[in-house]
């Protein structure tokens, strides 16, 4: 067991070092099984984004913790009326998130406020401000709010599910609804499985939250 959380730990390091998205100069990988933390600083926010997709695609993680800091270069630093004013440039651009949607800043930490109809615009502004200069992270607080019968959102997502290609069919993953709140249970084989019944779940309109409860089993089916 010892040899294979060593074999694990030393894969996540080499992808890490092999994706040009990643800066691993000041990344440690820790891991206990399948389960890796990453421990460190990078110098941007998009860095701190990408290794925790990197690690996920490495065969055996079933789990990953990023414990990643952003320490931003020097020049690097925004003070927080003009960072805020980027973000909402940012906003105004992208033609998937609505004029709902505002941004403040505060030391280099961009907060998202306002509603939107469904994930994939939340998601949208996100990515709109996650990739400016200057930003630490970002503090999603987003609503979604949007008029939809709970039992339409379920079968709303499960047709989603059953349409993508990344999913077997004899998947065991339920989907179930709390409200407009959709919750996963079940196993799936790989990360990339894991990630598309997700974002199925958070592209269907009037889905408020998605709750994970997925087990990722590392050993494709």
């Amino acid at each position: 067991m010892m040899g294979k959380a060593r074999d694990i730990r030393t894969a996540v390091a080499d992808e890490l070092v092999f994706d040009p998205l990643v800066d691993s100069a000041g990344i440690t990988v820790a891991s206990t099984g399948g389960d890796v933390a990453l421990n460190g600083t990078v110098p941007s926010s998009p860095l701190y984004l990408a290794g925790a997709p990197a690690a996920r695609r490495v065969a055996g993680v079933t789990g990953v913790h990023n414990r990643l800091e952003v320490v931003l270069a020097p020049g690097d630093y925004r003070d927080d009326p003009v960072l805020a004013t980027a973000a909402r440039y940012a906003l105004e651009l992208n033609l998937t998130v609505p004029g709902t949607v505002e941004a403040s800043a505060h030391h280099g930490n961009v907060i998202l406020t306002g509603t939107v109809a469904y994930g994939g615009q939340r998601a949208a502004a996100e990515s709109a401000v996650a990739t400016l200069t200057g930003v630490r992270s970002v503090r999603d607080d987003i609503e979604i709010s949007c008029d939809a019968r709970p039992v339409d959102v379920l079968t709303a997502v499960q047709d989603a599910l059953d349409r993508h290609a990344l999913i077997p069919d004899d998947s065991d993953v339920i989907v179930a609804t709390t409200g407009n709140t959709v919750t996963l249970t079940g196993h799936v084989a790989t990360w990339a499985e894991h990630d598309a019944m997700l974002n199925c779940a958070w592209m269907t309109p009037a889905v408020y939250d998605v709750r994970d409860e997925l087990v990722v089993s590392g050993r494709p089916g």
